[in-house]
């Protein structure tokens, strides 16, 4: 095989497992430059890895997502893969991943945690799992492509692929409707010492924006819509009664929720026109 292979490793602060990590990678991939970038580890993470063969390189800006970007600006290949540090993927299914990339029928590959329940047996960690099922149904109800695994750190991509970090590179997958294939993965959880990056909530809460931020993008007549749902219901569920008492009366003796139905209507009337505007630009 003459095409280039680049395996992506951001890493920080994960001395405790990087070794074998990289060696894994060079046993299963021993056509593939293993490439590790280090983000201001206070560790010897960065020395592990490129005594054991890794191409160390620093990326300063601290972030997963800004670490992913600098690789791909800086590294040129034909196929890209894409784990973790910490050990939870196994390097044995990597050519399992690249296959559909090679045979031209995929363009991005998610390493499935979850289909074989490996994730939920290894991760014992309250609201991950609850967290992934939510993302993956709002990618689902916005989008309509139903992921296997959303949050997985194991994919691969071809070189007209390449993006931005997992729920933004899931999200830019069905948008731009790339092909994309789930390849189940066994998972296991961190060793004992090595520790999760990730904040359940804090986290959570950025992926929930980082959707919706790329919604509004992506679909603005949709995403102002439901504002402008919103606005109108909440309108009607004040106006209505000032209505049907008028109707009654003749009097409008509730003036203030006058004032606020009409401004909550004219709200949605303007998130509707907004979501027009900028749609058709």
């Amino acid at each position: 095989m003459t095409d280039r292979i680049a395996v992506l490793i951001p890493c920080y602060n994960e001395e405790i497992t990087i070794a074998k990590v990289v060696d894994d990678f060079k046993r299963s991939l021993p056509e593939a430059a293993i490439y590790v970038y280090d983000n201001n580890s206070t560790d010897a993470t960065a020395e592990i890895a490129r005594a054991h063969g890794a191409i160390v390189k620093r990326e300063p800006r601290q972030g997963k997502g800004n670490v992913v970007r600098q690789m791909f600006r800086d590294i040129e290949a034909d196929y890209y893969l894409m784990v973790d540090g910490d050990d939870p993927y196994p390097a044995e299914a990597a050519r399992e991943l690249l296959a559909p990339l090679i045979a031209g029928e995929a363009d991005m590959t998610v390493g499935d945690r979850l289909s074989n329940g490996s994730y939920g047996e290894e991760n014992d960690r309250a609201f991950h799992g609850f967290g992934n099922d939510l993302v993956r149904w709002l990618i689902k109800f916005i989008y309509g492509y139903a992921f296997d695994d959303v949050m997985t750190g194991y994919r691969a991509f071809n070189r007209t692929f390449v993006f931005q970090i997992e729920t933004e590179l899931s999200i830019h997958a069905v948008d731009k409707r790339w092909r994309i294939v789930d390849v189940p993965i066994e998972y296991r959880d961190r060793p004992e010492g090595s520790e999760s990056k990730l904040s359940t909530f804090e986290d959570g809460a950025k992926v929930l924006m980082a959707i919706a931020s790329l919604f509004r993008e992506s679909k603005p007549f949709a995403f102002f819509g439901w504002i402008a749902f919103v606005f109108f219901a909440l309108g009607l569920i004040v106006g209505v009664p000032v209505v049907l008492e008028f109707f009654q009366t003749g009097l409008v003796p509730k003036f203030p929720s006058t004032v606020l139905a009409t401004g909550l209507v004219s709200c949605g009337a303007l998130a509707i026109t907004a979501g027009a505007i900028l749609d058709t630009v």
